[in-house]
């Protein structure tokens, strides 16, 4: 069993953690109530790669989410960036609550 030793992100942190994710370019949305998701189809491969390494910073800066991965689904559905997953939409943005 291999033991982690990343700092733990806090709650308090999730609005700044949502930011920088999205300052980076990428799209970042809840699906449902359970999980959500980071990407962006449209991103050439050069232009991915600058992404990813903005990300992984972020990771860095901010460690181990997945014990708070309902609160950040929470956060990112009060902003309107979210999707459900019977619904017609194709994009977090045809919300009709979105703040962001």
């Amino acid at each position: 069993m291999t033991v982690s030793n990343k700092r733990l992100m806090k709650a308090s942190e999730i609005p700044a953690f949502v930011d920088a994710i999205i300052n980076t370019g990428c799209d970042i949305c809840a699906v449902g109530h359970n999980m959500y998701v980071l990407g962006d189809a449209d991103l050439s491969p050069a232009e991915r790669e600058v992404v990813w390494s903005k990300i992984k910073k972020i990771d860095e800066t901010y460690g181990d989410r997945d014990f708070l991965k309902r609160e950040i689904v929470a956060y990112l559905r009060s902003i309107g960036r979210y999707l459900d997953i019977n619904s017609s939409a194709t994009h977090w943005s045809e919300n009709t609550r979105t703040h962001h």
